[in-house]
């Protein structure tokens, strides 16, 4: 997108089309348009426009520190670290319809570039920024035990050998080379530790410590003391030697279990849900007949249905074609799927206060929050490393509670 776009500058501004069509007296029609380069906004369209993206701008906080967004989704990675006072200084996300969520979600001025490939920048890592921090959630299908079987059942490479997934760890390592960060932060499946029997896994450990210097630990974390599904990711934290950096306090900020939460906190009322993400007839039939098969067959592939008190599964990116991973029982009824704003509620992305747009269509969004980190998780690790980020980069500390001091001790 041409950063100087009326739709990139749209994006800047954080109007939705209904408070843009309120603010600049312009039907969502006409601003479609607009958007889409159809015809070309007036000129005093444009500058109300940038004056909005310029006020958003600056009404941010003063960074702590720099950071980059590789493989960035819809920037839950970046939620976490913007909560210790960092500032994102460039973002690569290849899918289109992520990236109009995250512009819709994130104020950056016109120097932020919002990259598609990442390939050109690990070819040339001085077209980033300079920066203090790398986050990149890798693509994780190569490595996934789902991923692993599809593509074996097809006959397809996983993996590294995965020329168009499974190697862009290696433009991460140029970017770290080149750059060399104080710090970093990469997230993947739970199983990346276990594909090919540890060889992979291996290979980014001797690359990230053996050949760029750093000490890295890993953490696998569960969401379900966040959120109410149990989705295990690994996370791997590096820093330089000396800094001593290890996950080994990180427990002491999990929330008791008695104030995990369960469906309840993210379901929305019966009223408030459209009838369309009611299962059809024929849609519910064959979801039952697939399962009856499977457990005459002595295995457990099938539907799975919860209710206010329970706490579901892994959402999957595969969520927009049946909803089967995750169904919600209704009574005298057929079930439902969840709607994405209750994704938004179950991956963390609205939480507490905060509040998430979804631009998107529903197949695009459940596709987004399934191939998404759950963000309370992450804003508890940024919160365990922000002191030694701080104390790596000369900063006074942040103040934390109690439990953060008993961790860090």
């Amino acid at each position: 997108m041409n950063e100087d776009s009326f739709a990139a500058l749209f994006a800047r501004s954080g109007l939705s089309l209904e408070d843009a069509e309120a603010e600049l007296g312009i039907s969502e029609r006409q601003i479609r348009r607009y958007q889409a380069g159809l015809i070309d906004a007036p000129k005093l369209v444009r500058e109300r426009v940038r004056d909005i993206a310029a006020r958003r701008i600056a009404d941010r906080p003063p960074a702590r520190f720099s950071f980059v967004d590789l493989f960035a989704g819809i920037g839950g990675l970046r939620l976490g670290f913007e909560a210790i006072g960092g500032r994102c200084v460039f973002t690569s996300e290849w899918d289109r319809w992520s990236n109009e969520t995250y512009r819709r979600n994130f104020a950056d001025g016109d120097d932020h570039v919002m990259a598609g490939d990442i390939r050109p920048y690990g070819a040339d890592p001085s077209l980033i920024p300079k920066f203090d921090v790398l986050l990149a959630g890798f693509p994780c299908q190569p490595f996934s035990l789902a991923g692993v079987s599809k593509k074996n059942s097809l006959g397809r490479a996983h993996g590294f050998a995965d020329e168009k997934q499974g190697n862009l760890f290696f433009e991460i390592e140029r970017i770290i080379r080149h750059h060399q960060p104080k710090a970093f932060l990469l997230e993947n499946v739970k199983h990346l530790q276990r594909h090919d029997k540890g060889r992979t896994f291996e290979v980014i450990r001797r690359t990230l410590e053996d050949d760029l210097g750093y000490a890295i630990d890993t953490k696998i974390v569960s969401s379900e003391p966040w959120v109410p599904q149990k989705r295990e990711r690994i996370f791997i934290a590096g820093f330089r030697k000396d800094v001593g950096f290890k996950f080994s306090g990180f427990d002491a900020l999990i929330p008791p279990r008695k104030d995990w939460p369960t469906l309840y906190s993210i379901l929305q009322s019966h009223n408030e849900v459209d009838a369309k993400y009611t299962l059809t007839p024929r849609l519910w039939e064959y979801l039952q007949e697939y399962r009856a098969k499977h457990e005459k067959a002595g295995n457990g592939f099938g539907y799975s249905m919860f209710g206010p008190g329970d706490v579901t599964r892994t959402l999957s990116a595969r969520y927009h074609k049946d909803g089967s991973e995750i169904l919600i029982a209704q009574k005298d009824a057929r079930p439902r799927r969840l709607t994405p704003r209750e994704c938004a509620r179950l991956m963390g992305f609205e939480y507490g206060e905060r509040e998430w747009h979804i631009p998107v269509s529903d197949t695009q969004a459940y596709r987004q929050f399934g191939n998404a980190v759950v963000v309370p998780v992450v804003e508890t690790i940024a919160q365990y490393m922000e002191p030694y980020i701080s104390d790596i980069l000369g900063l006074k500390p942040m103040e934390r509670p109690q439990a953060m001091l008993r961790a860090v001790a």
